[in-house]
C-alpha cells in the first residue's frame, strides 16, 4: 500500500497520533510518504502532483521518538509523485491550529484532497465530508440535542446574557473555530471579564456558549471512533479519561497539562457513540474523536483527532495496528469492487 500523510509541516510536527500511525504503517512494510500542506502541485490536464518525503524502509528504531527523529533527518530528500502513484491520502493537518501568517493553509489541504479524491485516491476522512464538517463545533450541532449540553452560537452580547441567565449563570465560552483547549472560558455568576472575553472571541469570529457541566471536575473522556465504532484492539477500547490536577482548571486538554487515565466504557458513553455513529458513517468520517462529560457529548473532532500517543503509557494498546489494518482492508475492497465504491462509502467500510 502506498499511503501519504498530510501534516501542517514535517519539521514542526510533534510526536503525537499522526507519528504513531506513520510508524505503524512503516513497520507493516508500506510505502510511507509524508508531506506538508503546502506541498500540493496542480498542473492543468495532468494528474495532481505531491512533493513528498518517501520514508526509507530500512530505518531501524526502538521508540516512536527515534523513528520520528530519523524521518525528520530525511526532511530535505523530497520527491514528486502523482495521484497515480498513491493509494491513500490521510489528512492529518489541523487547519484550526494554523497561525495567522499561514491563512493559506487553513482550507488548502481539504481543497486539494477533494481533487485527489476525484482522481481515484482514497482520502481519509472523506474530503467532501471534511469540507462539510470543517467548523466541527457547528457540525457538532447537527447531532441530536438529547446527547449534548444546551448551547448557543452568536456574535451578540445580548444573546449571550440571555443564555447565561437560562443556564443558571454558569456557561463555557469558546471560539467557534478553535482547538487544543485554547481561548476557552468559564463565566460564573459574577460575569468576571465577560466584556473583554466577548471582544477577544468575537474578534476571531463566532462564539459558542455551552451550559457548564459540573461533572467536568472529574475530567472528560476522549473516545476514538473508527468506522462508526469505538476503536478496539486486544479487547481494549480507545477510551481515555483526561483529568487536570489543578482543581481551578476546568479544561481537560492533554496539551494543557491534563493527565490521561484508563477509564471505563460506560453505558452513557456507549449510548452517545451509538447515536453519533450513523451520521459519521453516512458522512464518510473514518477517524473521529468524541469528547464526553458523563452523559453529554461536549465536542467532536474530525479534522485531526489525537490521543493515541498516550494510550500505551496508561496500559492500553497503541491501537495504531488496528487503524492501519482497517485502511489496508479498504484498499482491498477498492480493488475487489474495481474502484466502483464512492470514497464516502469506502471511508467508513469496516
Amino acid at each position: 500500500m502506498k499511503i501519504c500523510f498530510v501534516l501542517s509541516a514535517i519539521e514542526a510536527e510533534p510526536v503525537g497520533t499522526s507519528v504513531v500511525l506513520m510508524r505503524k504503517a512503516h513497520e507493516r512494510g508500506h510505502d510511507l510518504y509524508i508531506m506538508g500542506v503546502g506541498d500540493f502541485i496542480f498542473k492543468q490536464n495532468t494528474p495532481m502532483q505531491l512533493r513528498c518525503l518517501l520514508v526509507n524502509k530500512k530505518l531501524t528504531y526502538k521508540t516512536v521518538d527515534d523513528f520520528w527523529n530519523q524521518v525528520q533527518d530525511q526532511g530535505g530528500q523530497k520527491t514528486v509523485i502523482t495521484s497515480e502513484d498513491l493509494d491513500v491520502l490521510f489528512l492529518r493537518n489541523n487547519p484550526t491550529e494554523e497561525a495567522g501568517h499561514r491563512q493559506w493553509a487553513e482550507h488548502s489541504g481539504i481543497a486539494f484532497a477533494r481533487m485527489l479524491q476525484q482522481e481515484g485516491v482514497l482520502v481519509l476522512n472523506d474530503a467532501f465530508a471534511m469540507s462539510h464538517a470543517y467548523i466541527d463545533k457547528l457540525y457538532f450541532e447537527e447531532l441530536p440535542s438529547e446527547i449534548k449540553p444546551d448551547s448557543l452560537i452568536t456574535r451578540n452580547m445580548d444573546d449571550l446574557l440571555e443564555f447565561w441567565e437560562k443556564v443558571g449563570k454558569r456557561m463555557v465560552l469558546k471560539p467557534l473555530e478553535g482547538s487544543g483547549g485554547q481561548n476557552i472560558y468559564l463565566i460564573g455568576k459574577d460575569k468576571k471579564n465577560l466584556n473583554q472575553i466577548f471582544e477577544s472571541l468575537t474578534s476571531r469570529g463566532y462564539v459558542i456558549a455551552q451550559e457548564f457541566l459540573p461533572g467536568v471536575s472529574k475530567g472528560d473522556v476522549r473516545v476514538i471512533v473508527m468506522n462508526g465504532k469505538v476503536l478496539e484492539e486486544n479487547g481494549e477500547k480507545a477510551v481515555i479519561r483526561r483529568l487536570n490536577s489543578d482543581k481551578d482548571e476546568f479544561r481537560s486538554n492533554l496539551a494543557l497539562g491534563a493527565k490521561p487515565k484508563k477509564t471505563k466504557y460506560t453505558k452513557a458513553i456507549q449510548h452517545i457513540v451509538e447515536v453519533t455513529a450513523p451520521k459519521l458513517i453516512k458522512d464518510g468520517l473514518f477517524f473521529v474523536g468524541l469528547d464526553i462529560v458523563e452523559d453529554k457529548l461536549i465536542e467532536i473532532n474530525v479534522l485531526s483527532p489525537g490521543g493515541l500517543d498516550y494510550c500505551e503509557r496508561i496500559g492500553l494498546p497503541c491501537f495504531a495496528n488496528s487503524v492501519i489494518e482497517a485502511i489496508e482492508r479498504k484498499i482491498e475492497y477498492k480493488k475487489l469492487y474495481k474502484n466502483k465504491l464512492p470514497n464516502k462509502v469506502l471511508a467508513t467500510m469496516d
